[in-house]
């Protein structure tokens, strides 16, 4: 889930208990195994924030995951989070912009989208905006009578952020974030949600208000299912400064750079004064996180790349490094400039994404206002 794969703000890991992860990991392995069984009976939601650039990081951590999933048959809906865009910041700054960059990302990946060019025997992907979506928003105001203002603020990423404020008053839609995301779930029936160790309780938050809603006014009834965890592997890859690859900090290297733009910045990456390459994740982050992402690149292991380059010391390094992510990105990279000239088409993918999203908005809203008497 970047936004609710998706969201940059982040909760700590230990926010649930030991035995709750180990149970989600369990369960998250055999589901796996469900989708490879029967994946038409999966619908995932998954988005981002539309705040600059998508990285490599978002890539090998979550677009690629998209992308698997959706070629083994599972049905996706992709938020583009414009709304959220403004939780924890005054102004939205260039959100048209960023929205069409993330819609080049995602196309250019390789997701096959409603509207667009899908690929044959894949469901196509529902890509859409919070903003085009009234009756996804709207689900908000019976949502947030089913949480308390407790519950809220005991929210991990809630708290995160707020600590993170230095002060700083919270915004309402901060504070009421989870509660979008439960929304952006159980609008569309979404039964599956890829997400990181650190956003389960977001998940739970959301089963709850639709085990609540189900108890207080389907009478028996499941008028919304409760989502499970598709548990992500996403690596953890560092940026070229050695703290975590973000879109704000100008560390990453961006989807959407040129190959002499990738090398200049791998170049001046982070590394150690041992000449002697080895991958030790625990003792040498830096150098480790550079390994990882030349072999998820390239197809093999980092320890295989550090047995290779050996005594080759940091320079050797980021010229693997460098060559394994052109290399990796180069199709992809051919795919954007190619959509990027065809705005016609951008505008055709999206306007079908929020059509079809709107519509399934609309349903599940008459849904909850029938249950609860609030139809005339």
């Amino acid at each position: 889930m970047s936004h609710p794969t998706t969201s940059p703000l982040a909760a700590p890991a230990a926010a649930l208990p030991t035995a709750s992860v180990e149970a989600a990991r369990r369960r998250s392995a055999e589901l796996e195994d469900e989708v490879r069984a029967d994946p038409r009976r999966f619908r995932v939601l998954t988005g981002d924030r539309p705040t600059g650039p998508l990285h490599l990081g978002h890539y090998l951590g979550t677009l690629a995951n998209r992308v698997r999933l959706q070629r083994a048959g599972v049905e996706l809906f992709v938020v583009v989070a414009d709304y959220q865009v403004v939780t924890d910041r005054d102004v939205a700054g260039d959100v048209r912009g960023h929205v069409r960059e993330l819609l080049l990302d995602y196309l250019a990946a390789g997701i096959g989208a409603r509207g667009g060019a899908g690929t044959a025997g894949e469901p196509p992907a529902t890509i859409f905006t919070h903003s085009a979506v009234p009756a996804l928003n709207q689900l908000m105001l019976p949502f947030l009578s089913l949480v308390s203002v407790a519950e809220l603020q005991r929210n991990p990423t809630v708290k995160a952020e707020a600590a993170a404020t230095g002060g700083r008053g919270m915004s309402g839609l901060l504070l009421t974030y989870p509660v979008h995301q439960a929304a952006d779930i159980l609008f569309c029936g979404a039964n599956l949600v890829p997400v990181g160790q650190d956003q389960l309780p977001h998940l739970e938050l959301t089963r709850a208000v639709a085990r609540r809603f189900n108890d207080r006014y389907g009478a028996g009834q499941a008028l919304l299912s409760e989502p499970e965890a598709l548990l992500s592997a996403a690596p953890l890859l560092l940026g070229t400064d050695g703290a975590k690859m973000s879109k704000s900090a100008g560390n990453a290297i961006a989807l959407r750079d040129d190959e002499d733009t990738t090398a200049r910045l791998v170049r001046s990456a982070r590394t150690d004064a041992d000449r002697h390459i080895t991958y030790d994740p625990a003792h040498r982050p830096e150098v480790a996180s550079l390994l990882l992402v030349a072999a998820l690149c390239s197809g093999t292991s980092p320890e295989a790349l550090a047995d290779e380059i050996g005594d080759g010391g940091a320079r050797r390094l980021k010229q693997v490094v460098t060559e394994a992510v052109n290399e990796h990105l180069r199709p992809l990279r051919e795919r954007r400039r190619a959509l990027a000239a065809d705005e016609g088409y951008l505008r055709a993918v999206l306007a079908a994404g929020n059509a079809h999203a709107n519509a399934v908005a609309d349903r599940t809203l008459r849904t909850v206002q029938e249950a609860m008497g609030m139809t005339y």
